[in-house]
């Protein structure tokens, strides 16, 4: 994975840069099997030559699934996530979307979606060709939720699904990992999410508000490299932080 910038040594940046992430953000640029993306410090990845905007993991309606085990947790994780790929979207205007699985927290979830929600996730969809992978939390979503259905999806070089393949597979971009850095930033650590890759494949942040992570370091991602031999592109306050995984901290 190569960085269109140097790692920064301050994870987040300044109060400047926080008060100014909102007006600006810095494409940060990345090469999976020789194709150049754009991944976005949203935890969003773009393909400019295809218009193609990829999001892992929504993990919509997981408010109303722990609601419903008797677990309160404010109920506006859908519309929040929903609202920061509104701004995704409006930004890129790509022509296809891809959501990498796990899009609802459980297959009941579309129907717990409050009615202002489903009008929000129409409006996404109009006009672009949506595509919901099946994920491992959402395999059977009900096909009136708009958009079309796969299990996986090949273009080009590269090719789109859930779940990492065990074995290396070069253009393979996937979700369900949910992978988070840790590093030491003035004299403390510091988590974030981040994409996680080393050129041939990529496993990208969970880009729901509820979602929660898994470092690096663990063996379910840095064995799907090899080694460490890899970087975690940090996701900061309007761009992102090339950091080596060996110099991440474990949990």
């Amino acid at each position: 994975m190569r960085s269109a910038s140097p790692a920064h040594s301050r994870i987040g940046g300044d109060q400047e840069e926080d008060s100014a992430a909102g007006r600006r953000r810095a494409d940060h640029a990345v090469v999976v099997a020789g194709v150049a993306l754009v991944a976005d410090p949203a935890g969003a990845l773009y393909w400019p030559d295809e218009k193609l905007l990829v999001v892992a993991d929504l993990h919509l309606e997981k408010g109303s699934a722990f609601a419903a085990r008797g677990v309160l947790l404010p109920p506006y994780d859908t519309a929040t996530t929903l609202a920061r790929l509104s701004r995704l979207i409006e930004r890129y205007a790509p022509r296809v979307v891809i959501a990498l699985g796990d899009s609802f927290h459980d297959g009941d979830g579309p129907l717990r979606m409050a009615g202002g929600d489903r009008v929000a996730l129409a409006a996404l969809q109009r006009g672009r060709d949506w595509i919901w992978i099946a994920g491992n939390h959402d395999p059977d979503l009900p096909g009136d939720i708009g958009g079309r259905f796969a299990e996986a999806l090949g273009l080009g070089s590269l090719t789109f699904r859930h779940e990492p393949s065990e074995r290396t597979n070069d253009g393979e971009i996937a979700g369900h990992l949910h992978p988070v850095a840790r590093v030491a930033q003035r004299g403390r650590a510091v988590s974030r999410r981040c994409f996680a890759g080393d050129g041939k494949r990529l496993v990208m942040p969970a880009f729901g508000a509820y979602a929660g992570g898994l470092n690096v370091r663990d063996r379910a991602i840095f064995g799907l490299f090899g080694t460490l031999a890899f970087t975690a592109h940090m996701l900061g306050a309007g761009r992102l932080y090339a950091i080596a995984a060996d110099r991440c901290l474990p949990d």
